[in-house]
């Protein structure tokens, strides 16, 4: 038998299961959505919590998006400008 947390009730992982397979811009606009209605401050509690998880998880998937995407993108511009950073700082030339 499993037991649960208390910072994490029974279901919420599974609640939230379908955020893994976001892409980025849908899981923006939900996260959006949710920021929206917790700022309205117009749902019961109980609603409130599975609206912040539900925020924590959609917000943990755009941060990995735009980690991913960050990766990829110094991985091209090392790739590509390796051998103009690999000479380093000109030091023949002086300012003065």
């Amino acid at each position: 038998m499993s037991v649960s947390s208390p910072a994490e009730p029974i279901g919420a992982a599974d609640a939230n299961a379908d955020v893994a397979s976001l892409p980025y811009e849908q899981a923006r606009e939900q996260l959006v959505g949710v920021v929206q209605r917790l700022e309205a401050g117009q749902v019961p509690l109980e609603e409130a919590l599975k609206l912040w998880e539900r925020g924590e998880a959609l917000a943990a998937r755009c941060q990995s998006w735009l980690d991913d995407a960050r990766a990829r993108l110094a991985a091209v511009a090392g790739d590509s400008g390796e051998s103009a950073d690999s000479a380093g700082p000109d030091t023949d030339s002086t300012p003065f």
